[in-house]
């Protein structure tokens, strides 16, 4: 079981990390004009590799779990937003945008495992 500390950790970090997608949203949305969600792209992309980076640290330097669980869990977990990427995959279906949805749903897995992946890679190296 864990703390009420460390569970309060959490939930802070994961409210930091929700208000850090949200000005990241807003500022790609703002500056980017696609037809296609590329703001939850980036969000996802980024939040996978920076998750990747501390579980490959975690991993290689012993660093204590609470800290992957604050900026992992919490942090990176209120950043990251799946199910909205989920949501606008299907309303590319709808409304028959189906290459861009195919790319939006493949890609967006792809993408993330992939940024992952160096991120444990840097992670480990560090």
């Amino acid at each position: 079981m864990i703390s009420l500390w460390l569970f309060a950790a959490i939930c802070v970090a994961g409210g930091l990390g929700a208000a850090l997608r949200f000005t990241v949203d807003a500022v790609i949305t703002a500056r980017v004009t696609v037809p296609f969600p590329i703001a939850t792209t980036v969000i996802n992309v980024t939040g996978s590799f920076v998750l990747g980076v501390l579980t490959g640290a975690a991993a290689s330097a012993g660093l204590p779990s609470e800290w992957l669980l604050i900026g992992g869990g919490g942090l990176m977990g209120g950043y990251t937003t799946f199910s909205t990427a989920s949501v606008e995959t299907v309303r590319l279906v709808q409304r028959r945008r189906y290459l861009a949805a195919a790319a939006n749903g493949t890609g967006m897995v792809v993408l993330a495992v992939g940024a992952a992946a160096l991120g444990v890679l840097l992670g480990a190296a560090l």
